[in-house]
């Protein structure tokens, strides 16, 4: 039989509510305030947990937040129950983490259902958890290529979201995750003696980034901020470090990575050092039309001074050159907008 915790202050209501689920064949625990629920909720482990909302001594919101806190608690089903219908708390309990909200009056149909459903979700998710830990044990002997490092990243890394231009971390910082995009665009730069942002790569969806070293506690070189609503998994150096040592034809495409972007770094500066204005800021553009943009042709919304930074030259020269460009027909500008014309005509100068 399925074991029920029902935290509720109103004496009349939690009787008649433990009854009820007692006639449906559920063992039912009880408590009168927050405090001793979430005692009972780490003694005796129920498989679901029903809680009023405005309880004296701890609410149920600090029930909810008390359970996250611990692996055995933090993965048990938790249904709110209260008359309070506003929205802003019912947000706040699904933010939280609650799995469903009841309000009061409801009927037995209605709680029952509740119930049985996420208990059942609750098996489900359970047994997705255990098999995603197998996986984790027996994925790291399987990996053969980049790619499959890749889906690594996808099953068991921890997910990062950040909203455009929300910093992800900082140069000096340390240096604790390997990250992969799965949606949007990062920008990393660094700042020079004047505080000028210089950017130093553009990482798009499916891009690997963060790396200063897999064996030393190296901090962050350089700052990186979404330029796009970003979207990415996590993995700790420490476990990819593991992952690598056991996995060496994954290894060997890691080091061809890292070399493949130490080449692009070094055809940038070469780039920045001897060719034309006209082809480095036609360069440019291209090359944040690709990280950026699905299609080459749709806008880029990107301050020029950071487009300077990349070619390499004075803002006020790449200006005067987009400038001509937009005379040519080859773009368009729009305030912070640059949308790509003719993009044959862009290519045939780079």
């Amino acid at each position: 039989m399925k074991k029920v915790l029902l935290i509720e202050d109103d004496t009349i209501l939690r009787e008649n509510t433990a009854e009820l689920l007692e006639l449906s064949d559920y063992v039912i625990l009880t408590a009168a305030n927050g405090e001793i629920g979430l005692k009972i909720a780490r003694e005796e482990r129920p498989d679901i947990i029903i809680s009023d909302i405005m309880m004296p001594v701890l609410d149920g919101y600090g029930v909810l937040e008390g359970l996250s806190k611990h692996s055995e608690t933090k993965f048990i089903p938790f249904i709110f129950l209260s008359a309070k219908t506003e929205k802003q708390d019912i947000r706040k309990g699904m933010n939280l983490g609650a799995d469903d909200y009841i309000t009061k009056p409801f009927t037995e149909d209605e709680i029952v259902s509740a119930i049985e459903s996420r208990i059942a979700k609750a098996a489900i998710l359970k047994d997705e958890r255990e098999s995603s830990q197998k996986k984790l044990i027996t994925t790291e002997d399987e990996l053969r290529s980049l790619n499959d490092l890749k889906n690594f990243f996808d099953d068991n890394g921890s997910i990062f979201k950040y909203k455009k231009n929300d910093i992800i971390y900082k140069e000096g910082y340390n240096s604790n995750f390997i990250y992969l995009i799965n949606k949007g665009v990062v920008r990393c730069y660094k700042l020079d003696e004047k505080g000028k942002e210089l950017t130093t790569a553009l990482h798009k969806e499916d891009d690997l980034f963060g790396y200063t070293s897999f064996n030393q506690n190296i901090p962050y070189k350089e700052t990186a901020s979404a330029m796009k609503d970003v979207e990415m998994m996590g993995v700790s150096k420490t476990e990819l470090k593991n992952i690598l040592a056991k996995n060496h034809k994954v290894t060997l495409e890691v080091i061809q990575l890292l070399t493949d972007d130490l080449t692009d770094v070094k055809d940038q500066l070469l780039e920045m050092a001897y060719s034309s204005v006209q082809k480095k800021t036609a360069a440019t553009i291209l090359r944040f039309a690709e990280k950026i943009n699905s299609k080459p042709q749709d806008p880029i919304k990107i301050s020029r001074n950071d487009l300077a930074s990349v070619a390499g030259i004075a803002t006020e020269t790449f200006i005067r050159t987009m400038s001509d460009f937009k005379k040519q027909g080859l773009i368009e500008m729009e305030g912070r907008n640059i949308k790509i014309i003719d993009l044959q005509k862009l290519q045939d100068i780079y």
